[in-house]
C-alpha cells in the first residue's frame, strides 16, 4: 500500500473524483441538477439530470474531452480561490423555470434545453467567465477581459453593459479578498424581474503588485498578483445597477467607514448588500433603493474583536422575514427580523436558504459534528439529520437534498434515492476514534496502523488548527492520508485547538492578537493527554505535519516547542504574518499600522536562529494565496543562522494539493528525521 497509496491519492483527487458536485434543485423540487466525472480518475466534469419521480440519471451535457483552451491567468485565479481542481464543465447556471442551462467549458458558454437535451456553443467573446443566466432565460451575462457583457440567449445582441476604464478596474468579479476571505465568488447578480443587474466594480490600483514566476520556464515572463497584504491599501469596491438598455445607478453607501462589500442578495423583497469596516468590528445589512442607489440599514452586528460572517447570510423566507445570525454570549443564534431564534449551545454556521417560510441551516451542538436543522413558524427549530457527521443541504417545494459526510463514508440523497457516486474506493481506510482531550476537551481524533498489537509507536501530530475549518470530526474524507501514515507505523494525533470554529464565539475569539501561543499550547495539551491514556506513544519521537495555517503550526511547534516536538514538515507556512492578506489577517491581528506587537508574536522569522530539530519546508511556485516568499524568508533567515534545514519547491504548484506524490518524501524525510527504521 505504501508504494500505490500516495500516487492513487493524487490521481483521484483524494478520492473526490466521481463524486456528484454543484449540486442544485429545480424550484419545483422534481430534479436534481449536478456536475459529476465518468469515473474516480477522470477530472472532466459533466451535466447531469436526475429526475425523483422515476430515479433516472439523465445527461445533459459532456464537455467530450479534457483539451480546449488552457485557462486565463484571471480564470486560474478565479478557481483558486474557488479550490477547484476540476475540468470540463466549471459552473453551470438555470432560469427560474429551468427552461434553459448555461455552462461554461473550456471558457466558452453554453446552453442547454434540460427537457430535450439540444443545445450548444453561445457565441459569446472567449475566454469569459462567471457566466450566469437571467431568471426569464433569455439573455447570458458574463465576464471578459474585466468587462460585464451580456447576450442573448439566441445567441444574439452581444454588448459591454460596463468596460474597464483603466487596467486595474473590473466589473463583475470578486476581489482577491471577497473571494479568499469572504466566501464571496460572485460580482454580479441578477434583478428577479431580469431587467437590471447589480454589479461590483473592482478598482486595484491602490493594491501592491506581487510576481510570480516559475524557475523551470525561464523565459516565460513573471505573472503579476494585486495582493493587499496587512496592513496596505485593498482595492476599492463600489456597487452598481445597470440596466439592459445601458443606464446606470451608483449605489451610495453613505458610511465613511464602509470598506469591504460582503455580500449581494437580490430577492423578490429587493436588493440586499452586506457590508464591513476595515476593523471588521460592524457588519451592516443594507436595502438598496434601485431607482436611486440611496440604502437605508436593515441590521447591524458589532464586536470589539471582529464580527463573523457566515455564510448564506443574508436571506429572506417568502413572507419577507430576514433570515441573520447575532453572538450572544457563547452562541452563534438564527435570527429572524432580529430577533434570536435558536436555543443556546446551538453555534450556527451557514443558513443553506429558504424554502417558502422554512429556513434550512447548518449547526453543532457537538463540534466534531454538524447537522441539518430547519426553523419555520410556528414549529421554531427543528434537526433534519441525526448520524453522527458533517451534514449539508438544499431545498425547494419541501424537498430537500441532503449531502452527508461521516466515517462510514458520503452519500447524497433525496425523496428516498441516492445520487450516484462513481469515486474510488480508498485502500486505505480510516479507523478513527474521535474523544475529548485534556482539560478543555479539545476535539481529537486518534489512529493507530491497521491490526496494531500494542506495540511502542512514534507519534505524528497532524493538524490544521487555524480558523477557517476543524479536522477532528466525524467525516472519513479527512483521514485518508492520516490513516496513511499510522499504517507506515505511527499514532497518528488530530487535534482542534482554540481559535478552530464549532464551539462558539468565545472559543473562537481566544486567538484575537495572538495567532501562536494557545495554537500550540493545545496541541501539547493533547499529545499529553492521548499519552496519558496510551503508554504506548514514545514521547521521545514525535512529529508533526501540517499544510497552509497547518504548515505554521508545524514550524512554530519545532521552532518554540523542540522539547517536545522533534521532527516537523510545512507545507505553504505562513511565516510571516504581515505577507497574508488584509481582510483575513487584520480580523485576528488588527492592523500592524497601530499594532505591529501582534504581529511579531505570532511571525516565524525571528525564530530562526532557535531551530534545532529536523525541519521540511514545502512550497507551491505559483502559490497566490500564501506566496512562495513564505518559506524563502523563513530559509533565508535559517541559512543566515547557520540552521540546515530542507526545502521541497513546487514547480508550477499552487495553494492546492499537487497530482503528485508528496507523502513519499515526507515520510522518508519523518523517518529519518525521528531514527524510524
Amino acid at each position: 500500500m505504501s508504494s500505490t497509496f500516495p500516487g492513487l491519492l493524487a490521481r483521484t483527487q483524494q478520492f473526490r473524483l466521481g463524486r456528484p458536485q454543484r449540486i442544485s434543485l429545480t424550484p419545483d423540487g422534481r430534479r436534481v441538477l449536478f456536475l459529476r466525472s465518468s469515473g474516480g480518475e477522470d477530472p472532466v466534469r459533466r451535466l447531469w439530470q436526475l429526475d425523483l419521480e422515476t430515479g433516472a440519471e439523465r445527461l445533459l451535457a459532456d464537455p467530450l474531452t479534457a483539451g480546449g483552451t488552457a485557462p486565463t491567468a484571471q480564470e486560474r485565479t478565479r478557481r483558486e480561490r474557488a479550490r477547484d481542481q476540476g475540468a470540463g464543465i466549471v459552473d453551470y447556471h438555470f432560469d427560474h423555470g429551468v427552461r434553459a442551462i448555461a455552462y461554461t467549458v473550456s471558457q466558452e458558454l453554453h446552453l442547454v434545453d434540460p427537457w430535450t437535451g439540444q443545445g450548444g456553443r453561445v457565441p459569446a467573446r472567449a475566454p469569459l467567465t462567471d457566466a450566469v443566466i437571467s431568471p426569464d432565460g433569455t439573455a447570458v451575462a458574463y465576464v471578459h477581459e474585466g468587462a460585464l457583457r451580456l447576450i442573448g440567449a439566441d445567441g444574439g445582441g452581444d454588448r459591454a453593459l460596463a468596460e474597464p476604464e483603466s487596467p486595474d478596474v473590473t466589473y463583475g468579479l470578486a476581489e482577491h479578498v471577497a473571494a479568499e476571505s469572504m466566501d464571496r465568488q460572485r460580482g454580479h447578480w441578477w434583478s428577479p424581474d431580469s431587467d437590471r443587474l447589480a454589479v461590483c466594480r473592482v478598482d486595484n490600483e491602490p493594491v501592491a503588485t506581487w510576481y510570480l514566476s516559475d524557475p523551470t520556464e525561464p523565459a516565460r515572463p513573471p505573472s503579476a498578483h494585486r495582493y493587499p497584504a496587512a496592513g496596505c491599501a485593498n482595492a476599492v469596491v463600489s456597487l452598481h445597477l445597470l440596466d439592459r438598455d445601458g443606464g446606470r445607478v451608483d449605489v451610495d453607501f453613505g458610511w465613511d467607514d464602509y470598506e469591504y462589500l460582503v455580500a449581494v442578495v437580490w430577492d423578490a423583497h429587493g436588493l440586499l448588500a452586506v457590508l464591513q469596516n476595515r476593523p471588521q468590528t460592524v457588519l451592516r445589512t443594507v436595502e438598496v433603493d434601485p431607482g436611486t442607489g440611496r440604502v437605508r440599514t436593515v441590521a447591524e452586528n458589532h464586536d470589539a474583536a471582529w464580527t463573523q460572517i457566515v455564510p448564506g447570510v443574508p436571506a429572506r423566507t417568502a413572507s419577507g422575514a430576514l433570515i441573520g445570525t447575532v453572538d450572544l454570549g457563547d452562541t452563534r443564534h438564527l435570527t429572524v427580523d432580529g430577533k434570536p431564534v435558536t436555543p443556546a449551545g446551538l453555534q450556527v454556521a451557514e443558513v443553506h436558504g429558504c424554502d417558502g417560510d422554512t429556513v434550512l441551516f447548518g449547526a453543532s451542538q457537538e463540534p466534531a459534528e454538524r447537522h441539518l436543522w430547519t426553523w419555520s413558524p410556528p414549529d421554531g427549530s427543528m434537526q433534519v439529520t441525526t448520524v453522527p457527521g458533517r451534514h449539508s443541504g438544499i431545498r425547494a417545494a419541501g424537498t430537500t437534498v441532503v449531502n452527508s459526510a461521516t466515517l462510514d463514508g458520503q452519500a447524497i440523497t433525496v425523496a428516498g434515492r441516492t445520487v450516484k457516486d462513481l469515486s474510488v474506493a480508498s485502500p486505505c481506510v480510516p479507523q478513527v476514534t474521535l474523544l475529548k482531550a485534556g482539560e478543555r476537551e479539545l476535539r481529537t481524533a486518534v489512529l493507530f496502523p491497521a491490526g496494531w498489537q500494542g506495540e511502542r509507536l512514534p507519534v505524528l501530530m497532524d493538524p490544521y488548527g487555524g480558523p477557517a475549518a476543524q479536522r477532528a470530526v466525524a467525516n472519513r474524507d479527512l483521514f485518508y492520508v492520516s490513516q496513511w501514515f499510522a499504517d507506515q507505523g505511527f499514532a497518528v494525533i488530530v487535534a482542534d485547538g482554540r481559535g478552530t470554529p464549532g464551539r462558539g464565539p468565545r472559543w473562537e475569539r481566544t486567538i484575537r492578537g495572538d495567532r501562536s501561543t494557545v495554537l500550540l499550547e493545545d496541541q501539547v495539551a493533547a499529545l499529553q493527554s492521548v499519552a496519558a491514556d496510551h503508554p504506548e506513544l514514545d514521547l521521545t519521537r514525535v512529529g508533526i505535519r501540517g499544510w497552509s495555517a497547518g504548515g505554521y503550526l508545524a514550524a512554530l511547534a519545532v521552532l518554540r516547542r523542540p522539547d517536545i516536538f522533534h521532527a516537523a514538515v510545512a507545507g505553504a507556512p505562513v511565516t510571516d504574518h504581515l505577507l497574508y492578506d488584509s481582510h483575513w489577517q487584520e480580523r485576528f491581528l488588527g492592523d500592524p499600522r497601530t499594532d505591529p506587537a501582534a504581529y511579531q508574536r505570532s511571525s516565524l522569522i525571528d525564530d530562526a536562529p532557535s531551530l534545532e530539530r529536523p525541519l521540511m519546508l514545502i512550497h507551491g511556485l505559483r502559490d497566490d494565496n500564501v506566496f512562495p516568499v513564505h518559506t524563502m524568508r523563513l530559509s533565508a533567515a535559517l541559512l543566515a543562522a547557520g540552521r540546515p534545514h530542507t526545502v521541497l519547491p513546487l514547480p508550477g504548484g499552487s495553494h492546492l494539493a499537487p497530482d503528485v506524490d508528496l507523502l513519499t518524501p515526507q515520510l522518508r524525510f519523518l523517518r529519518e528525521a525521528l531514527n524510524i527504521d
